[in-house]
């Protein structure tokens, strides 16, 4: 059975890898702005579902695509990709000795099937200096992650705590896309 991932990150590249599967990438292409007046988890449930429907259409009824969305949630605001080094700084300074949300939505589709689901993980950061975040900030990483942090990388050394799921917040919940992709006849184990 042909699989599809409906992305470009590599990380969800490398935890697809990880559990086993052969898979192809087609980039989704939509508009994945989060003003959508929705909360977290709707929100990223509705854009995994937008991907997983774009790339379907674009392969056909026959193979199963799965699709992602990732949003940090910091006191009832939504931190996506910063779009530079003062925006990446200003979200880890809100981070800084303070817990938030990381809520991925995803979805796996085939043809006219899909099922979308997500999942939030709870992570504290540790108290972090002005000097550190800008150190953090200087290395690059955090340029194209949700609320300006990779949880896999140089980040770790941020997280002073973690409820849930860790992929989740490497942005794919692996348990439970594992559990939705048995409904679609795949088994991992």
């Amino acid at each position: 059975m042909e699989i599809v991932l409906a992305s470009q990150s590599p990380r969800r590249r490398e935890l697809l890898g990880q559990m086993g599967l052969k898979f192809r990438i087609v980039v989704p292409d939509i508009d994945e702005h989060m003003d959508r007046p929705l909360p977290p988890d709707q929100l990223v449930e509705a854009i995994s579902a937008e991907k997983a429907r774009a790339v379907a259409a674009e392969v056909g009824p026959g193979p199963i695509v799965i699709a992602a969305d990732t949003v940090v949630a910091w006191k009832g605001r939504l931190l996506g990709k910063p779009v530079n080094e003062t925006q990446a700084k200003e979200m880890l300074g809100h981070l800084s000795g303070e817990g938030h949300q990381v809520y991925t939505g995803f979805t796996v589709r085939q043809g006219d099937r899909a099922v979308t689901q997500s999942e939030c993980t709870l992570v504290t950061f540790r108290s972090l200096s002005a000097e550190e975040i800008a150190a953090y900030v200087a290395t690059n990483e955090p340029m194209d992650k949700a609320g300006a942090y990779g949880i896999q990388g140089l980040g770790s050394l941020l997280v002073e705590g973690i409820r849930g799921d860790y992929f989740n917040v490497m942005g794919l919940p692996v348990c439970a896309l594992g559990q939705v992709l048995k409904q679609f006849g795949v088994t991992c184990l």
